[in-house]
């Protein structure tokens, strides 16, 4: 964990080589073991699949169906650990896609994935509750 002074973002320190280096570890374990808990799953599927029984049939497709949501859920947090990790090389991670402003280590600690400065992401969930208000009318 970061200390107090490394997650100060209010000093021209933002995003400065530790805290870059401090999220770059964070996103590269996560995504290590988002891998691994998907080749356990399918492994533990296929296992099932081959020592069960016929009656075991509809709890062997439920657990199939679990199973491949959480590996597609893994894919695609995997997908967004690969961008946040290229942002990092391009000197972008931790600013707001949309605006440029900084996010903030503290949203960024809660969630390394995220694109937008929590003003962004507040515009962006009202805007899209009004689109689906209009549909629904």
């Amino acid at each position: 964990m970061l200390s107090k002074y490394t997650l100060d973002e209010e000093d021209e320190n933002y995003m400065n080589p530790k805290q870059l280096d401090y999220f770059r570890n964070k996103l590269i374990t996560w995504k290590q073991a988002l891998q691994k808990e998907s080749e356990e799953k399918a492994r533990e599927v296929l296992q099932s699949h081959t020592d069960a029984d016929l009656t075991d049939m509809a709890t062997r497709e439920y657990d199939t169906d679990l199973t491949l949501q959480t590996c597609n859920r893994n894919d695609a947090l995997t997908v967004e650990i690969d961008k946040a990790l290229q942002r990092i090389d391009d000197g972008l991670y931790g600013y707001c896609e949309e605006t440029g402003e900084k996010i903030g280590t503290a949203r960024l600690e809660a969630n390394p994935v995220t694109l937008y400065c929590i003003e962004e992401q507040e515009r962006r969930e009202k805007q899209q509750k009004l689109y689906s208000d209009e549909e629904e009318d």
